[in-house]
């Protein structure tokens, strides 16, 4: 499944990406969410809460593919 997520500022942390889209409840749990789950960004895994999404980007958890898009 592809679904696009549109932002507004420049870029939006991975962090805060996976809370926005509901994947973590709270922002603290990005860091051991990402320790313990596979998360791919750009078909490379990352770890880094505070890695930075542009418009383009492509974000991959679960089967679920999201597009970064303004």
């Amino acid at each position: 499944m592809k679904r696009s997520v549109a932002i507004k500022p420049p870029y939006i942390t991975l962090g805060q990406f996976l809370k926005f889209e509901g994947i973590v409840d709270e922002g603290f749990l990005a860091k051991p969410f990402l320790a313990e789950d596979v998360v791919l960004v750009n078909g490379e895994r990352d770890t880094r809460r505070g890695r930075k999404l542009y418009p383009g980007d492509q974000v991959e958890v679960d089967g679920t593919t999201y597009e970064i898009v303004l």
